[in-house]
């Protein structure tokens, strides 16, 4: 291609609305253009670098057994009601009637689709395992969009749905989808980390994220240093035997607890630096309401409570506080609330409590808290769960290692689904003894231009894109220079060389200084750059750079394809993975 018809053109300034790094590379290099909030046009450059990216995909699909298919991007809402989702998600999901009165939906994921096909071509035992993928269009219509193609409404995703007779079937198979992902990303460039996430809207038993840790990230990942542990922090665990005081003496904790005047002692901190007690050995309460029902939260005074793993623990989207008007209407009073004396309010304690151990909590009254309370005994529990934060130096709940937190990008996700579609929408096989089971299924999904940004923002400077070779649009910029007739004639001829050498060349023909051209090839970022001028052929052929290093080498033009050929292959060997990665 010559850069002189190419649609789309560069930009020198920052946009104004680029937050990321990928997101105004993107923008300035012409290879995106902005539709409206979310939704964005791919042009020619950008389109080509995704086509790789699909390319790339589909390969390590069909390794890992898929089979590649299409699913529509309107759904009737027919089968998201039967899944039970039509109900469950929010205004995300786009919705509307067609000229006949039927609901529809806009494809938010594909489960429910997919489920549909498997109800109806899977039958029997013999035909299992079954995966399928496809590369389809998406719309969320998400609150607040980002990062350029980081989070946008409409997306193309790779997404794969395996069908198993059972978990044990899923368990063995769902690590060749890991593996796959993992050298997705590698083939690309873009090194990710493998964290255990929360299943989510998705539903299911498991579920990992594959994320790119950066600083410009929106995700928060909790890694262990020591043994690798990785988690988004909506799913992190800890330690929460580490450094928890013994009884001090005492074998039974006091008959009944304690009232004490604590003055102005209305948060966890001052009230411990008052009696004299670690924060792990007082209760922290809490009040979230979950639509229009209150729950109280309780866990150990030095944890801070995770409200995502308290919405999945009472099956909503999300909670909200408590606000001060409501805590009174619950006879509760802000710094001094506790569930002793309590009722009528749902009670979640955290697993950091022990209910043979005694505690300072609140004594619902300004100016007071209880010392010797203990959980089971003097307020009642409802409901036991993992619900604290894991925070920056927590005890790793595997080695016991100090956890780091990082940010990150989330590349794609897989989901052990069990039976959470195939029951409700009743996608049956007959076993070996001819009995109707549910298909247990996995799912596998991952955003392609989130992908492409990730890209960018694994492999870039302060100068621009630096593609890796395995998805670069172009692997050759060829930059003509000189107003001679010989070196615009050699450049013309290297130009149709290569072409009819089958290497993938943009080519700046344009009527431009040699500073222009030279800062536009940097900003695209081809992995290499090839530049004839009268200099370079008096030095006895073309300059040839790759785009990562400082290096430069005259090529004979003679030589030149086979050169760069090389260069190519080697650093095509270089970024792809190795068999047993």
């Amino acid at each position: 291609m010559r850069m002189s018809q190419r649609f789309g053109r560069t930009q020198r300034e920052k946009p104004a609305e680029a937050e990321m790094p990928s997101h105004e590379l993107l923008l300035r290099s012409g290879m995106i253009a902005k539709l409206a909030a979310g939704i964005y046009s791919y042009l020619p450059l950008a389109w080509r670098s995704i086509r790789k990216i699909e390319d790339i995909m589909r390969r390590e699909m069909d390794a890992a057994g898929g089979q590649e298919i299409n699913m529509p991007v309107v759904h009737p809402s027919d089968i998201w009601e039967e899944s039970g989702r039509f109900f469950e998600v929010g205004p995300e999901m786009v919705r509307f009637k067609d000229r006949s009165g039927r609901n529809m939906v806009l494809a938010m994921t594909h489960e429910e689709p997919v489920t549909d096909l498997a109800r109806r071509y899977i039958d029997s035992y013999r035909q299992l395992p079954m995966v399928v993928y496809h590369i389809q269009t998406k719309f969320r219509d998400e609150p607040r969009s980002r990062g350029g193609l980081v989070r946008v409404r409409e997306f193309v995703m790779k997404d794969a749905y395996s069908f198993h007779a059972d978990e044990k079937g899923l368990d063995e198979y769902y690590p060749s989808q890991c593996r796959a992902y993992r050298r997705i990303c590698e083939s690309c460039g873009v090194p990710v980390t493998q964290v255990q996430s929360d299943v989510g809207m998705m539903g299911g038993t498991a579920a990992h994220e594959f994320t790119y840790v950066t600083d410009a990230g929106e995700d928060t990942l909790v890694l262990c240093p020591g043994c690798g542990y990785a988690a988004n922090r909506e799913a992190a665990c800890i330690d929460k035997s580490v450094g928890v005081p013994g009884p001090d003496g005492e074998t039974e904790p006091p008959v009944a607890p304690a009232k004490v005047v604590t003055p102005g002692k209305d948060t966890i901190a001052s009230v411990c630096e008052f009696l004299g007690v670690d924060p792990k050995t007082s209760i922290k309460t809490m009040v979230y309401f979950t639509g229009q029902d209150p729950v109280m939260v309780v866990l150990r005074g030095d944890l801070d409570v995770n409200e995502k793993k308290l919405a999945n623990l009472r099956k909503v989207d999300e909670v909200r506080l408590a606000e001060p008007d409501e805590l009174k209407e619950l006879g509760l009073t802000q710094g001094y609330m506790s569930p002793v004396g309590v009722e009528g309010v749902f009670v979640v304690a955290d697993d950091s409590l022990s209910t043979g151990s005694a505690y300072v909590a609140g004594a619902n009254e300004s100016g007071f808290h209880l010392t010797g309370v203990v959980p089971g005994r003097d307020f009642k529990i409802d409901a036991v769960a993992d619900i604290a934060t894991a925070r920056e130096g927590d005890p790793c709940p595997v080695c016991g290692d100090r956890l780091t937190v990082r940010r990150g990008v989330e590349v794609g996700n897989t989901f052990k689904l069990g039976t959470r579609y195939s029951i409700p929408m009743k996608a049956m096989y007959q076993d070996e003894e001819g009995e109707l089971k549910p298909l247990v299924m996995g799912c596998y999904g991952m955003g392609v231009g989130r992908l492409l940004a990730c890209v960018i923002e694994a492999n870039h400077d302060d100068k621009g894109i630096i593609w890796p070779m395995t998805v670069a649009p172009y692997h050759v910029h060829l930059v003509g220079l000189g107003t001679s007739q010989e070196a615009r004639g050699a450049a013309e001829e290297v130009y149709e060389r290569l072409r009819a050498e089958g290497i993938d060349v943009i080519y700046d023909d344009r009527n431009e200084s040699a500073g222009v051209k030279f800062n536009d090839a940097d900003l695209l970022g081809m992995p290499i750059r090839v530049t004839v001028s009268e200099r370079s052929l008096k030095n006895g052929g073309a300059e040839v750079k790759l785009r990562r290093l400082s290096e430069r080498e005259i090529v004979a033009l003679d030589a030149l394809s086979d050169r760069l050929k090389a260069i190519i292959d080697s650093e095509i060997e270089r970024i792809l993975p190795g068999e047993e990665s």
